[in-house]
């Protein structure tokens, strides 16, 4: 039988937000991203920090960079500092936040 949207692994049954992607009625399409959560000081909203590696041409070399991404963190998933997330794009939530957190990977 197969599981419900609701009965994803890890996530609560409701948390009654309106801005959850499996509980309410955001819809979410675009770029699937993964990084850590680097602060959850905010309420309902984490800093997801991604590290990648681009190629300077000139050089033949690589170099790193980083992105902070501010993502909606929805009440049944709750993600802390230090955990690993999926993330993925949706409408624009308020003046800096596009993304919602959508699963905690181990």
């Amino acid at each position: 039988m197969p599981r419900k949207k609701t009965e994803k692994k890890g996530i609560e049954k409701d948390c009654g937000d309106r801005n959850c992607p499996f509980h309410g009625e955001l819809s979410v399409r675009g770029s699937v991203l993964e990084g850590v959560v680097v602060s959850d000081k905010m309420d309902k909203t984490v800093i997801v920090e991604r590290n990648y590696k681009i190629k300077l041409k000139k050089y033949e070399r690589y170099r790193s960079k980083r992105s902070r991404i501010p993502a909606h963190n929805p009440p049944c998933i709750n993600a802390r500092t230090g955990d690993r997330v999926r993330i993925m794009e949706c409408r624009k939530l308020s003046k800096t936040v596009n993304f919602v957190v959508i699963e905690k990977l181990e």
